[in-house]
């Protein structure tokens, strides 16, 4: 037992749990627990934020990585609520995060002091577990608690603190309790059923698999799967990697961020395999088509459709027991047809990124991103058409990793997300790709990267709209009002800030600016890059609803889809497997 402050006791529950960073802004209702955490400076890092929700997203940004809980905090009132888009990110996307609040002084709670609320009640919906601690003496339990809490139940924890207590003295002895936070269980399938999903393929004409999130970590098993029993694979964008993109299997996603193999092949799947996600667009299939699912969270089976073989489980599990039957598929037309259709794909966006004579092409910045990744580039997404483009055709067939704000989808999560990865892989390259609109609500905090020199590379696609709305508006007959974006010099602004600030505009000057970055990185950089890529503003493809089988349409609806979105050299999967 040890005598110390409540507030370093808290930074040696975190050291506890490999918590080496966190992200936040101290103020007067939360001075004393930061003050605990300058005594552990050496074991725990405070990252001086900027904005406390650009704090919050890091945290959750650095959950979804790693694997391990991220840590926020910010004062009480302003602060506490800066970190609501944060933890609303974490629990729609099931990530264990910590929220420390500052509240006021316990002497002046209740007596209408300055900034005093009930914070309390404010994280009822968000967060899977909130306490306010009303004893010095509980601050470390509480915290202990909470981060078990997060783990177990997939979400954020919210811990309040009355500045005053984090700042007396206590008895503090180290907990024996393990930091469990990893679950060590794996399934037994009932034999029968896996016979079930074995007959199932081999009875079916256009079977498919459906990878999500459970998938993680499984990526040899679904290589291994898809290439046994002959099914193409898609994955939902959240699950962007559990599958090489480049291998002729992997279709893509299915909607407005997907791919015509991938909205396709799933448009034709008579049995859809679905593993390890709660896809809220598998309600859209079809009528008819059969779905086996498979998840390790009961509610979670049949909640966006009705399933005919429901199966309770791991994911990777299920795979491992699927590869033990001796059965194997051969390449089957419907397979061929469907990399025949990704073939083309891929050739239609190469050839849309190598025309910049009416301006440069987002797919340009993706293909040339793309040629400069390494085996284990880390990259993060904005949200908007940004995401579209980097899903299509970014590379994550090796160790990338890839994170985006997926459920929630707020717009500025690419820079902390990118300023996470640095932090929690210091050795890897880093890539955010953001929109102009999303870069604006969080670019405050590049001032962060350059003052921790973290060389993240931040990649802004300026089409000066709102790009994802401007789709909407096209497609409801809206007037483009309210979408327009007022442009502007982020290469200077960047410089300005103390980062590196490259404006790309054609093929040349990327291609430049990217050789630049390879020979900064090579040489040791440590400032924060931002490639300022002036594109052309053009309404990417939308494979939400892709009419272009001429078995289900007119020529005329054909033509005009064909016309809009410059599709060329892409004949439909009912045509390609027809000539098959």
């Amino acid at each position: 037992m040890t005598k110390m402050k409540a507030g370093q006791a808290l930074a040696k529950v975190l050291e506890s749990w490999q918590i080496d960073h966190l992200y936040g802004i101290t103020a007067d209702s939360i001075n004393n627990t930061v003050d605990g955490l300058y005594q552990e400076k050496d074991k725990i890092k405070y990252i001086q934020v900027r904005h406390e929700e650009v704090g919050s997203l890091a945290a959750a940004a650095d959950a979804k990585l790693t694997g391990k809980i991220g840590v926020s905090f910010g004062s009480a009132g302003p602060g506490a609520t800066h970190l609501f888009n944060g933890l609303y990110d974490a629990k729609m996307d099931h990530t264990p995060v910590l929220a420390i609040v500052g509240q006021s002084a316990t002497g002046v709670m209740n007596t209408s002091f300055f900034q005093e609320m009930n914070q309390d009640p404010m994280f009822v919906d968000v967060a899977v577990f909130h306490e306010q601690v009303v004893s010095a003496q509980q601050i470390p339990y509480v915290v202990d608690q909470a981060i078990r809490a997060a783990y177990a139940n997939r979400g954020p924890a919210v811990v309040i603190i009355p500045d005053d207590l984090s700042g007396q003295e206590i008895d503090f002895t180290e907990f024996k309790t393990a930091p469990i936070y990893k679950e060590q269980m794996h399934t037994k399938f009932d034999e029968a059923t896996i016979d079930r999903v074995v007959k199932a393929i081999q009875n079916a004409k256009h079977p498919i698999i459906w990878a999500g999130d459970g998938l993680k970590g499984a990526k040899k098993e679904l290589v291994a799967v898809s290439e046994k029993f002959s099914l193409p694979v898609l994955s939902t964008v959240p699950a962007t990697g559990v599958m090489p993109t480049d291998h002729p299997n992997f279709m893509g996603s299915r909607g407005r961020l997907g791919t015509k193999p991938g909205f396709e092949v799933s448009q034709m799947a008579d049995l859809v395999l679905s593993v390890g996600t709660n896809y809220p667009f598998l309600r859209f299939l079809p009528e008819g088509v059969k779905i086996i699912q498979v998840n390790n969270n009961a509610a979670d089976i049949g909640k966006q459709r009705d399933v005919d073989l429901a199966i309770l489980g791991d994911g990777k599990d299920f795979l491992n027991e699927l590869l033990q039957r001796d059965v194997t598929i051969a390449p089957t037309k419907f397979l061929k047809a469907a990399r025949l259709d990704k073939q083309n794909w891929d050739k239609w966006l190469d050839k849309l990124a190598s025309d910049d004579s009416e301006g440069l092409p987002a797919e340009a910045v993706m293909k040339t991103i793309k040629a400069h990744a390494t085996d284990n580039t880390i990259f993060a997404a904005d949200v908007g058409n940004n995401t579209e483009w980097a899903v299509r055709q970014l590379p994550f067939n090796k160790g990338q990793k890839f994170t985006l704000s997926s459920w929630f989808a707020t717009m500025g999560y690419g820079l902390p997300a990118g300023m996470a990865g640095k932090l929690s892989y210091p050795d890897r390259q880093v890539v955010n790709v953001s929109g102009d609109g999303g870069f604006a609500m969080v670019m405050q905090d590049l001032l962060t990267e350059v003052k921790y020199q973290l060389p993240v590379v931040n990649v802004v696609l300026e089409n000066k709209v709102f790009g994802f709305i401007q789709h909407e508006k096209i497609a409801a007959n809206q007037a483009p009002y309210g979408i327009d974006l007022q442009g502007a010099n982020w290469a200077g602004i960047a410089e300005n800030m103390g980062a590196i600030g490259l404006t790309v505009t054609d093929q040349k000057s990327l291609d430049d600016a990217f050789d630049k970055i390879d020979a900064l990185q090579k040489s040791g950089n440590t400032k924060p890059i931002v490639v300022d890529a002036k594109i052309k503003n053009v309404d990417p493809i939308d494979t939400s609803f892709i009419p272009m089988d001429p078995e289900q349409f007119d020529q005329a609806t054909i033509d005009n889809y064909k016309k809009t979105y410059n599709v060329f050299g892409q004949p439909a999967l009912s045509e390609i497997l027809k000539d098959m």
